[in-house]
């Protein structure tokens, strides 16, 4: 079953509490997203560590409930 918005947006919450999160449905089947997050959590930390910390927000769901997920990472200005 694919991941709702709803439960994207409460995953990428909990664990960035400080973040801006925008989450985009890309092609309206609830499979495919794109999400901007700036958080202080990513701070210093190059690209792919930042999207390390997200898949690892996620859980696990990367590849099963979601099957696409593009990510804009960066921490505030």
């Amino acid at each position: 079953m694919p991941m709702s918005q709803d439960a994207l947006e409460a995953a990428l919450r909990e664990g960035f509490p400080d973040a801006q999160i925008e989450i985009q449905d890309l092609a309206g089947d609830g499979d495919h997203y794109k999400a901007r997050i700036v958080s202080t959590a990513f701070a210093g930390l190059p690209r792919v560590r930042q999207h390390q910390l997200v898949y690892a927000a996620l859980k696990g769901k990367m590849g099963g409930e979601l099957h696409a997920l593009a990510l804009e990472t960066s921490a505030p200005q």
